[in-house]
């Protein structure tokens, strides 16, 4: 008669509980923020500071938060500019990888890599000269200069011209065959199969511009040009009276849509990053 096997013990040695454990001290930290955002925003003012579970619900900071602000303006401005990048960045960056990707001409390794040395530079660096810029141009406070630095993205040529190395040659001797020019080819055969990676960079893209904002708070200077986060910004100094119920409330307006979208197509989102690399 075979004896029993001993019940499997815990082996606290083992660095995946440790694992487990700080994903979940990570992921409470995280939501603390925007929990207490929520009750805040839902709850009058004098229960901003004490959590009582039978306290009143209640719409009107939202209500006086787009009152008290020009937030239509804003959510405009955000809407235009994010578009406008997230256009301008798709077409140059596809017509840049698949240079990249199909063709060879003179100073194509160098060019590309002075495309990777872009990647290494932070925006943050290069505030003074685009000011410059922007200001010789004569086009400071407006949505073109918020959004001028941005149109050519360094990460989607490199991860569109990955992309297209990796489709087979074949297909464009194919289309070639067909009577096909290389824009018709690009068109018809590498942005159809390149559709995941466009949709995990256009994730990237509009959830950075949509939250940006040293760049948008130093190029702008009225409310024809801010966008939300400038004007969020703005509304809650202390010049306009430190009010949290409302200033959560509009904290909440600003970043609904990016929240929205992420729970409706959250599982979208984790595909395309899959299907495109991205970790």
């Amino acid at each position: 008669m075979s004896a029993l096997a001993p019940p499997p013990r815990l082996v606290y040695n083992d660095p995946g509980w440790l694992d487990t454990l700080a994903a979940w001290l990570l992921a409470i930290l995280w939501v603390l923020p925007l929990v207490y955002a929520v009750w805040t925003a839902f709850h009058p003012a004098e229960f901003s500071t004490r959590f009582t579970l039978f306290a009143p619900l209640t719409l009107d900071n939202f209500a006086r938060a787009w009152a008290a602000a020009p937030f239509a303006r804003y959510f405009l401005n955000t809407t235009l500019l994010v578009a406008m990048i997230l256009t301008c960045q798709l077409v140059f960056g596809t017509l840049a990888a698949y240079a990249f990707a199909r063709f060879e001409f003179t100073g194509k390794n160098v060019l590309f890599s002075l495309v990777l040395v872009q990647l290494m530079v932070m925006p943050d660096i290069l505030l003074v000269e685009n000011y410059k810029t922007m200001a010789r141009l004569g086009i400071v406070d407006t949505l073109l200069a918020i959004g001028l630095p941005y149109f050519a993205s360094a990460f989607a040529i490199f991860l569109l011209r990955q992309t297209f190395m990796g489709i087979p040659k074949e297909l464009d001797e194919a289309a070639r065959v067909e009577g096909a020019g290389p824009m018709q080819i690009l068109w018809r055969v590498y942005v159809p199969l390149a559709r995941p990676v466009y949709t995990a960079f256009a994730l990237v893209s509009v959830s950075f511009h949509w939250n940006n904002f040293l760049w948008p708070v130093i190029i702008t200077n009225s409310v024809s040009a801010r966008p939300l986060t400038v004007g969020l910004q703005v509304f809650s100094s202390t010049d306009q009276g430190i009010d949290w119920s409302i200033i959560t409330a509009a904290t909440l307006m600003t970043s609904a849509p990016l929240l929205i979208g992420f729970l409706l197509f959250q599982r979208q989102f984790v595909q395309s990053f899959m299907r495109a690399g991205i970790k």
